[in-house]
């Protein structure tokens, strides 16, 4: 148990520490690197590569944006053996509407007890 929570820590971090290595060394823009990690999910879970490593490490490899892009692409292999080629379209909302749900609800909650300002 406690060796899970440590593959957790050190292959989320590892996720953290190379974006934030390419944020330092490179002229890519926070935006790009986060839609790379993203684009990354989906493709190492289209392929398969990335379920052995959400299974060796939980929560550290499915929490970051990465993880997000293998949801996607589950969602939009279940979709498309379900119902067939529309379930490209489909099949990614699916899988994401539960945390792009609970983000719009966190961050309403968050609205209501914080006071917003502009940033001079």
């Amino acid at each position: 148990m406690l060796l899970s929570y440590i593959n957790a820590f050190w292959v989320g971090g590892l996720i953290c520490v190379i974006g934030q290595i390419l944020i330092d060394k490179t002229k890519l823009t926070p935006a790009r690197i986060l839609t790379s990690y993203v684009v990354a999910g989906v493709i190492l879970g289209a392929v398969g590569l990335y379920e052995p490593l959400i299974k060796f490490a939980g929560a550290g490899a499915t929490v970051p944006l990465s993880g997000f892009g293998y949801a996607i692409s589950q969602g939009v292999k279940k979709a498309v053996n379900l119902t067939g080629y529309l379930g490209v379209f489909t099949g990614a909302i699916t899988a994401a509407a539960a945390g792009i749900t609970a983000a719009l609800i966190f961050a309403f909650i968050a609205a209501l007890f914080t006071k917003s300002s502009d940033k001079a």
